[in-house]
């Protein structure tokens, strides 16, 4: 079986979640996020494209109601005992065989939990399940109960998390070898992708973001490829991710001749990153985690050019996104705990001279301070 986690370790995970059901005055939970089932069961797949639900209860028994793809999928990668097959056929409604699998569990008129910030439950399927569930059970929102519990990684998630940072840091040395004038931005992508499916990793939970020229002030990714000019700027956002935990790295790499404003730039970044991680301890909101990296870039004359986040926590993510919860935003009172695990961004776009210059890199929040996971130094990269 491919599960990545002892059944002890588990066991316990589901019996913290099981706990703060029952301190809710929760029956269950109806779980529709992909990263909370592989979290408490090992459970592995992509098929929460399509109508699925793991149920769990307050006293620890799970049922989970899936499509017949992903029967073995449930099997082989998840410590689940009962596994229900919704069969696709032309009229049926799953939420209808969910409610049979409560009505089993003699959930008439209960207090269940739900994971509605959920992209397993789209609007489409929360109606079916609205309909379903409406008389039969009170349902509340409890998208944050796992989500909450997965933010404190253990010592067997971290394991899996310095691995992706190593990773990460050898699709950097990839991509470095790649990048020259003339380079094909394809080249830089397959040979970044190459090193991490080469070390054992996985896809990451989004596509790693690649743009040059103009292009390099981008924060997203899209389709298209071009080759460097003699003179350019690259922006790589990027993943190392194993077994879908992920750690995150961003660069800018500057080609050809470098300018003072982008030395400057990224002096600021550097100093941003500087505060922030000395921000970023247990007990204190994360919320000073921006108000530290704003006021260093605010002050360097970069108010215009920065953004209004500064980066997210990181853990086990599926597709669409490797962000996850909580985020570094302004104000933001969430306190930092040790084990949490961060992205920690610098990012500047100057739209007006087309100049952009990131830094980015994964940290483990210590007892006392923060723990870089990325051996890359953080100089000004220059091809």
């Amino acid at each position: 079986m491919a599960i990545h986690f002892s059944p002890g370790e588990l066991r316990q995970r589901r019996e913290r979640a099981c706990a703060e059901l029952r301190q809710r005055d929760l029956a269950g939970l109806l779980i529709f996020r992909q990263e909370s089932m592989y979290y408490l069961t090992g459970y592995d797949t992509f098929g929460y494209c399509f109508f699925q639900c793991l149920y769990l209860s307050a006293g620890g028994e799970t049922v989970l109601l899936t499509r017949a793809p992903d029967l073995r999928q449930a099997q082989h990668t998840s410590d689940i005992g009962d596994i229900r097959v919704w069969a696709d056929r032309a009229g049926h409604d799953p939420a209808l065989h969910l409610r049979d699998i409560l009505d089993e569990q003699k959930l008439c008129g209960a207090r269940l939990g739900i994971e509605f910030d959920a992209y397993g439950l789209t609007a489409y399927n929360w109606r079916l399940v609205e309909a379903a569930l409406e008389g039969f059970c009170e349902v509340h929102d409890a998208s944050d109960l796992v989500s909450r519990q997965r933010v404190v990684k253990s010592d067997a998630e971290l394991d899996y998390v310095r691995r992706a940072a190593e990773l990460a840091d050898a699709a950097l040395d990839a991509a470095l070898a790649e990048t020259q004038p003339g380079a094909f931005e394809g080249d830089i992508l397959a040979a970044m992708h190459n090193a991490i499916f080469r070390g054992g990793g996985d896809y990451s939970g989004n596509e790693f973001i690649i743009g040059s020229g103009v292009d390099a002030l981008l924060c997203r990714y899209f389709s298209g490829r071009r080759n460097l000019d003699a003179e350019d700027q690259l922006t790589l956002e990027w993943a190392g991710a194993y077994r879908h935990y992920h750690a995150a790295l961003m660069r800018t790499i500057l080609v050809g001749n470098v300018r003072p404003e982008y030395r400057a730039m990224h002096s600021a970044c550097v100093e941003a990153m500087q505060a922030g991680l000395e921000a970023l301890v247990p007990g204190r909101p994360i919320g000073d985690v921006f108000d530290a990296h704003a006021a260093v870039l605010d002050a360097a004359g970069y108010r215009a050019h920065r953004l209004n986040a500064c980066g997210y926590s990181l853990g086990a993510t599926y597709t669409p996104t490797w962000m996850d919860w909580p985020m570094f935003y302004a104000g933001n009172p969430v306190r930092a705990q040790t084990n949490m695990v961060f992205f920690l961004h610098i990012i500047l776009m100057d739209s007006d001279n087309h100049r952009a210059m990131t830094l980015g890199q994964t940290v483990r929040v210590g007892d006392t301070g923060s723990e870089r996971l990325s051996s890359q130094p953080l100089d000004l990269l220059v091809r």
